[in-house]
Formats: C-alpha cells, structure tokens, sequence
C-alpha cells in the first residue's frame, strides 16, 4: 500500500480570516486571546479537511501567526540581544516585536531582517546568531499543537525546520563568525523537543531541510552528518528529512545516508533523480515522493505521474509515500471558490484542496493494482481531458513573431550610462541627494470601498475614475507640502503592482479568493499566466498624466517589470520561462515607451523579484541572469537618453546579483537597506556598480516613525560611500501597508535630515575651496 502524505497547508483561512484577526490586534480592536482562538479555528480546519480526503500524513506545527522561521527562533530560544529585556516566554507581544519592531525607552528597536524563502515570493525572518547565542527551549508550540490535533482525534506528523538549514539561513552578527557553530548547542535542543514529541505520542517528526537541494560546502556537509548521527538515533519516534525546491543532486548520497527513517523528494522540480535514489535508499527507509506541484496551480497529468513512480512502488511498496512536492502554503485553498474564471481553465487548475484530491488518488491508484489503476485515473481525468480539447488557443502568431524579431540593439540603450546621467541633469535639475518614494501610497479603508464599490456596480466607472483623481491629487499636495523632490501619483488605482497590469494584458487570469501568503499579513493573488502576452492598450498614462498636470515638480511613472510579472504569477509550464518573460517584457517595452511620449521624464520598472528567480544551484544562475536582464533592458532601452530609467529591488540578498543589478543598465536602484544599516552599500561599491542608487532608509514594514537623527546617520554614510551626486533619499519600499499618520511624520523626518546632510556637504564643500 502506498501512502498518502502532505507537508504543509496554507496558514491564512480561505477568506484571509487569520489576517483580519492579526491586524486587528495590532490596531487595539482585538485582544490576543481572538489572536489565539482564530488560530486554533484555522488549524483544526486545516487538519479535517486534510483527513476527510483520505491523507494518511497529516502534518502540524505547518501553521504560524507571522513566520515559521521567526516561529523556530522562539522555539530555540535565539533572540537577538536587544529584544533581551522582552518576557523570556514567547508570548503574543513579543513575538509580534520580533517581527515588526518596537520601541524601548523612547527608541525604536528593529525586528528581525527579511529576505525571500530560497526562490519564492515568501520572505522569512532572518535569524540573529553570534558566539553569545545560548540555545535553549523557549516554546512549546510543536507540542501543544499536537495535542490539539490529537483532541480532535487525529493523529498528526510534527513539521520542525531542521537544524543545519536553519543554522545555514541564519545571519551571523560578528564578522568572521560561522552560524554552524551553534550545531552543538542547538542540536540538544532538538533532541529535546524530539523527547516531549515522542513522551505526546507523536510516531513521526518531520525536519525540513531544503539546503540540501543547495550547494553545500564541506562544512555544511559535515553539519548534515553531525546533526542527524545525534538526531537519528532517538528512540521511539521516527525522523522524516523532507527536501524541496530542487534535486538533491551531489547530495543524494549525504541525504541517504543520514540514517533517518525516511526522506521526502522534489520530484516535481527533479523527476530525474528518482532512479538514483531508489539504487541508494536504505533498507526499511520510506522514501517519500513529491510528484504533485506545490508551487503553481496546474492540475496533474496522473498517468505520466503513475508511470514515473510504478518502478518505485514495486520496489518499495508500502515504503513509498506520495506528497506534494513541498508546503502547499505556497498556493491558494480551494479552485471551486473561482466561480467566476472561465470554466475550461477552471478545470485545468488545482489549488491546495485539489492537490490533496491528487495525492490521494495516487496512493489509492498504485495500492490498488493494474484495474484500480485504469479505473481511478479514469475516473480523475475524464472531465479535465474533454475540456482541455475544447481549450481556447494559448499562442498568438502575432506576439510570436514580433518576440522572434527583436535582436540585441533593441535591449541597449543608445548612450552609456556617464552620458545619459549628463543630459539628465540638464533635463532633471534636482538637488543633491533627491529625495522620492518607492511608489505606493497608504491603500485606505476609503480607497479599498471604491473599488469594491466599483466592483460591486455601486459606483460607476466615471464615479470611480473621480475618486482615483481625487486620491491622486491629495498624494501630490502631500508630497509637495512634505517636501519631496520627485513625486509619485501614490497608486490609489492598483490592488497589487502585478494583478494590476495582469487584468489588463492578454494572456493573464485573475482570481477573487487565490490569496497566497507574501510574509506576515501581507497577501496576494498571484494571477495565473496561461496564454501568450500582449498589452492591448495602454494602462498607466492617463493616470500619470494627471498626476503631472498637477505639479510642476517631476511625477515619477510607476511599473512593474517583466521577471517581476513572471516570479510572481502562477506561469504557463508549456513553454520555457524565458520565453514567457520576453513577451510580457514587450508588453512594458510599450508602455515604458507611451509614457514618455506622455512627458514622463522619470520611470520606475521594479524588480524585486530578480535575485528570487535566481536558480538555486550556482551552474544554473548564469543563464538565468542573462535571459533576465535581457528582459529588463528589453523593457526599459528604447527611451531617450534624457528619460531616466529607474528600478527598485528588496529583501532579497543582493551580494548573489551585483553583476546582474550592473547588467540591467538603468540610471537609478532603489534598493532596501534600513534594516541591514546600508550593508548593501559596500556590495555595490565593490561590484563597480555605477549609476545612482536610493538605499531605502526607512523599513516600512514596521509601525516605528524613524528619528530624524538616525535617518541623518544612515544619509550621511550612504553620502560617504557612494558621493552625493550618486546617492538618492527613499524609503526601503512601497508604503501601502502602512497608515497616513505613520507615513507623513516618517517622510517629514526623512526630507529634513536629507537638508541637514545636505547643509554639511555645502559647507565641506566650502571649506576645501576655501
């Protein structure tokens, strides 16, 4: 028999319950007992959804308030020193201070750094580790959780992110310092967890550990094989090493020889490496197998996935788990709630529940024999396959050709960079260390009604098309009565920078509940790309338009770019990735080219989701780094030299992509750099980036008001680093997800210790020629 499996849910609720509930609490209109109680509503729906459709593995400690990685710092006792004088037992408060900031004696504290989840749109909390880390158990969460699961009479699988990978995310708080290290001290730990896990009755543990689909160094290596000979001999409980993201590659034979009692798969990213594991998988050790996709949203072809796993199951028998590839938190919950997507691609689509359907039917398929198979798959299938003949045409002859035509000259731009700064400093006269946003304005409670309110039919579209004026004009009088240099319209038209353009390109679906986590509270609905793309008619013109009628200071024209669009979609798997991107890069090639024929001198096109495509494997990158800034200046080359071409990028480790942020040629990055104090800084220097650069200098993602003193502080060095004629003044990203009267009073800060450092460089400047 073949068993069922899954590795994680997603945490939000269907109609982003556990969002509303969290937030609420931060505004004070929700006491942490709701926190709690929606919580455990959440996770009990979780479980029972999981057992009613027949999955055998049902896991838990998958859910989290915020993050899973911020969750295995409390559980490990980790805190970073300044959050030292917090209660020792996590509670609600602190856990929320980690993520988000607080204040201690009148200052700010920060929270813990974010950056993505290897190559997904998710951002984990980065752990602070140094020498005077001391492991020890501050939580009980795995446990509680278990026991809350066994309540309800279901008997879960405990999801723990595994000790070296943990170690190996981890951010080193002294220079010269190895967060590998603390193996020693963090592995007691783990065995202690694993002690009161097994004392609950928990048969199996789950440890995810996804830098083995990585390239590891000796030293990691020989953390992997000091881990888990301590880990692997516990009695009485089982050990489950789960990979994903990749294939094991190089490390098939560290990752079998563990000596664990089972190990999960990615056969969905590397279908290859099965028959290499089944040569080296161990006696008695189950192999779990990831064949059903975890990260995008296309229903499974089941007979070829039958095919590949048939030689395993006869080989393993009831050794073979069938899972998803990774934590299904990286898809929405239910296809059936999309009533009103067109029912052909409908029926193409799986979302969470329905890849659980999938994994069942697998396991119930292969345990059955040659009849049950046929007739299973049978049964599965014969709708999606009367459909998908009936599928409306993906490709456009028209799009096609015009992506074969372009050659190198139309992704360069027409002078090199010294010579576009020179005429765009005649055309832009700013002062030094100009001073801007990243683009979005605070999405009110009031601007989030008209658009339901559109939707709804209860305002009309010109009702509508005034109130996005009406909010533009406010954003500029705002701005200007702040002080800012180069302005921004504030966005009050977009939902999200890539469902925005997606509803209006060809090629893309939108969904109403296809809500994915992003980090914290903070959700999206990644669009579904399935068809060829084209822009058929401009999207940002008339809005930016406005914007500049309304100033005589420069409006900056706000896009998304093409890897961004792609990273951040649920992509078509019939044809190769770049492909796709080259497209959707000439549908902003003509929209980047419109704005400036609209008198738009300065335009942004953001690609935050650059360094998140990067392959994971180093052989991989450069490919994918010269078809992705291809795509970008293919995008952005064909404005004149005077037209100043922007990109923003964030949370995200840019010391992997210094040669590509080079690469893409625009005139000014905007990058995040508040919490890491401009550390980015001293990468683009060394890497000879040349052109300008905006070091965010405010984390918009914490509730503090950053003082103006220390905004002068991080001016001033980024001044010192680069030379003020190079170095622009912004936040680290959009401003949406915070409120007005956190923004204004942050911005007011910025522009005046932006003129206080300004002020010192006049008067340095003085004295030398004095």
């Amino acid at each position: 028999m073949a068993a069922s499996s899954n590795m994680g849910m997603p945490r939000i609720g269907p109609a982003r319950e556990l969002k509303r509930v969290v937030e609420a609490y931060w505004d004070g209109r929700r006491t942490a007992a709701d926190v709690l109680a929606e919580a455990r509503t959440r996770r009990s729906a979780s479980w029972r959804a999981q057992a009613e459709r027949g999955i055998t593995f049902i896991p838990s400690n998958d859910f989290s308030l915020y993050d899973h990685v911020l969750d295995t710092c409390c559980l490990l006792g980790t805190l970073p020193a300044r959050f030292g004088d917090l209660d020792e037992r996590v509670g609600l408060d602190t856990y929320t201070a980690l993520a988000r900031g607080t204040r201690h004696a009148g200052r700010p504290v920060a929270p813990l750094e974010m950056t993505k989840w290897f190559d997904t749109n998710y951002h984990y909390l980065i752990p602070e580790l140094g020498p005077d880390t001391q492991p020890r158990l501050g939580w009980d969460k795995p446990v509680a959780e278990f026991r809350e699961a066994e309540a309800l009479q279901i008997t879960t699988r405990p999801v723990l992110l595994g000790p070296v990978s943990f170690l190996l995310l981890a951010k080193p708080t002294v220079p010269g310092f190895s967060t590998l290290e603390l193996l020693p001290t963090v592995t007691p730990v783990y065995q202690e967890v694993l002690n009161q896990l097994s004392a609950a009755g928990a048969d199996w543990v789950q440890l995810d550990e996804p830098c083995l689909v990585t390239d590891l160094s000796a030293t990691a290596r020989d953390a992997f094989e000091a881990a888990y000979a301590t880990l692997a001999g516990a009695p009485d409980i089982r050990l489950l090493v789960a990979t994903y993201f990749g294939g094991l590659g190089e490390n098939a034979a560290l990752a079998t020889g563990l000596g664990v009692d089972g190990l999960h798969v990615d056969l969905v990213r590397d279908p290859g490496q099965l028959p290499g594991l089944l040569e080296h998988v161990r006696p008695g050790t189950v192999l779990s197998a990831g064949v059903v996709d975890g990260r995008n949203v296309w229903r499974s072809d089941l007979r070829r996935t039958l095919g590949l796993l048939r030689e395993a199951h006869e080989q393993l028998g009831d050794r073979l788990w069938i899972a998803p590839s990774c934590s299904l938190q990286h898809v929405p919950y239910d296809i059936n709630q999309e009533t009103g997507l067109d029912p052909v691609l409908r029926s193409r689509l799986a979302f969470a529940y329905q890849k659980l359907d999938e994994v069942a039917i697998l396991a119930r398929a292969l345990s059955g024999g040659p009849d049950a198979v046929a007739e299973t798959v049978a049964d599965a299938l014969a709708e999606s396959d009367a459909l998908r003949t009936r599928h409306q045409k993906t490709r456009s002859d028209a799009v096609r050709r015009r992506t074969a035509s372009m050659t190198k000259r139309d992704s360069t731009r027409r002078s090199p960079y010294q010579t576009r700064a020179q005429a765009q400093r005649r055309a832009l006269p700013l002062p030094p260390l100009p001073t801007t946003t990243i683009g979005s304005f605070p999405q009110t409670t009031e601007i989030r009604r008209a658009r339901r309110d559109r939707a709804s039919g209860a305002t009309t579209e010109a009702g509508y098309r005034d109130f996005c004026r009406g909010e533009i004009a406010r954003s500029i009088r705002l701005q200007q009565d702040v002080g800012l240099d180069v302005l921004v319209h504030g966005e009050p038209e977009r939902n999200d920078m890539v469902q925005y353009f997606a509803e209006r390109l060809d090629g893309f679906a939108c969904t109403r509940h296809g809500w994915v986590q992003s980090y914290g509270t903070r959700y999206v609905r990644p669009p579904i790309l399935h068809a060829d793309v084209s822009r058929p008619a401009p999207i940002t013109t008339e809005w930016l338009g406005y914007a500049q009628s309304c100033t005589s200071s420069p409006v900056k024209g706000m896009l998304t770019g093409p890897v961004t669009i792609l990273q951040w979609s649920f992509a078509r798997d019939d044809q190769p990735r770049e492909d796709t991107c080259r497209q959707i890069a000439l549908a902003v090639r003509d929209e980047v080219t419109d704005l400036e024929a609209a008198g738009i001198a300065i335009i942004q096109v953001d690609e935050p989701a650059l360094r998140e495509g990067l392959p994971l494997r180093r052989a991989d990158r450069p490919r994918y780094l010269a078809w992705a800034t291809e795509c970008f200046r293919l995008a952005t080359a064909a404005v004149a030299d005077t037209t100043q071409i922007h990109t923003h990028m964030c949370y995200a480790e840019f010391a992997d992509i210094l040669d590509a942020i080079v690469a893409l040629d625009a005139d000014v990055i905007s990058v995040e750099a508040a919490r890491s104090a401009m550390d980015v800084l001293g990468h683009l220097t060394a890497a000879g980036y040349p052109a300008a650069v905006g070091p965010g200098v405010f984390d918009v993602h914490s509730p503090n008001v950053p003082a103006t003193a220390d905004l002068t502080a991080l001016i001033r060095r980024a001044a010192d680093a680069l030379g003020r004629d190079r170095i622009w003044v912004n936040p680290d990203c959009g401003l949406k997800t915070r409120r007005a009267e956190e923004v204004v009073p942050a911005l007011a800060n910025m522009v005046a210790a932006t003129r206080a450092v300004r002020t010192e460089l006049h008067r340095a400047r003085r004295a030398r020629r004095a």
